[in-house]
């Protein structure tokens, strides 16, 4: 996967929870800084969206397990987007092809995967 991460990328940004093991083994991987997403900013302690690596004024690419609808990074990326990031791309480990490419490009961000549906079901049959 660290060479589908976009050479402009300043930090990895997984979101909670199943993009955070996968980010985590990419900034490993990869030297690039990590951050994590909460769903929503904590109402106490940092009250902070993303944890880790400052993503202020980055360009952050998202990081996610699986993407079926593109739901979740959409939201992620504009409450991100609100706090000034800077987000072009998204990278997931399987997308499951139900809407969520086409989803984010009506964002602005390309998805970026490791393996797609059709990949897995060639493999099996």
């Amino acid at each position: 996967m660290v060479e589908l991460i976009p050479s402009d990328t300043e930090v990895l940004a997984g979101l909670e929870m199943g993009g955070i093991p996968v980010v985590t083994m990419l900034s490993y991987h990869s030297g690039i800084p990590a951050a994590y997403v909460r769903k929503k900013a904590k109402e106490y302690g940092t009250a902070r969206l993303a944890e880790g690596s400052e993503v202020r004024g980055k360009k952050v690419l998202l990081v996610e397990d699986v993407v079926t609808s593109g739901g979740q990074i959409s939201i992620s990326a504009h409450d991100l987007r609100q706090i000034g990031t800077s987000i072009d791309y998204a990278l997931c480990v399987i997308d499951r092809q139900e809407g969520g490419t086409e989803a984010l490009k009506q964002n602005q961000i390309q998805l970026l995967s490791l393996l797609t549906r059709e990949d897995i079901s060639s493999a099996i049959t």
